[in-house]
């Protein structure tokens, strides 16, 4: 018996404990794609703030049987401000959905999927999707869609922050997924 095994115990089913980062657990993993942009590619302009700024189709595959809820983030890290900038809060999606039409209104409450909710992004008074805007010749910015299948369901209003949704689903998140695109001016 190695000494590591002392200091590791053996992880739960579906559950793999990187030998690189030994105190991080991995989940999961969720496949997010899009019909509009494929992983790493230019996000179409009529899905920016260049175009008609309207929500690009999404799709998934790999919600864990156990999974209570979904909620997604889309954000942009290299944006000159000091956290990344939000474009998108959609949670309390029903775990049955498998996807997202195009061009979510940008409603506290959605009509489809049935029960999401939206919170703010980073645009003063701004709710709902907001595509691509990055400044000028700031170069390549990369946008995070983000999505979480969590093992509770939240008690939140709509119009709620990031933070306050990150906080609301730590420790509750089983299986995630990530699709970037990108685009710039």
């Amino acid at each position: 018996m190695s000494t590591d095994a002392a200091f590791f115990p053996r992880a739960p089913p579906n559950v793999n404990i990187s030998p690189l980062a030994p105190f991080r657990i991995s989940i999961m993993a969720i496949v997010i794609q899009s019909s509009a942009f494929k992983q790493n590619h230019l996000i179409p302009r009529k899905h920016t703030g260049d175009g008609d700024d309207g929500s690009p189709p999404l799709s998934w595959t790999g919600i864990p049987a156990q999974a209570k809820e979904l909620a997604l983030i889309v954000d942009d890290p290299d944006a000159p401000t000091p956290e990344p900038w939000v474009h998108w809060l959609l949670y309390k999606i029903p775990v049955e959905t498998d996807g997202l039409a195009e061009k979510i209104p940008p409603a506290l409450r959605v009509a489809a999927p049935g029960g999401a909710l939206q919170g703010k992004n980073s645009w003063p008074k701004g709710i709902g999707y907001r595509g691509p805007a990055p400044p000028k010749g700031h170069g390549l910015h990369h946008y995070h869609f983000k999505l979480y299948a969590l093992d509770v369901q939240l008690d939140l209003d709509p119009g709620i922050d990031k933070a306050a949704l990150m906080a609301a689903f730590d420790g509750h998140v089983i299986a995630e997924g990530e699709l970037i695109g990108t685009y710039q001016r």
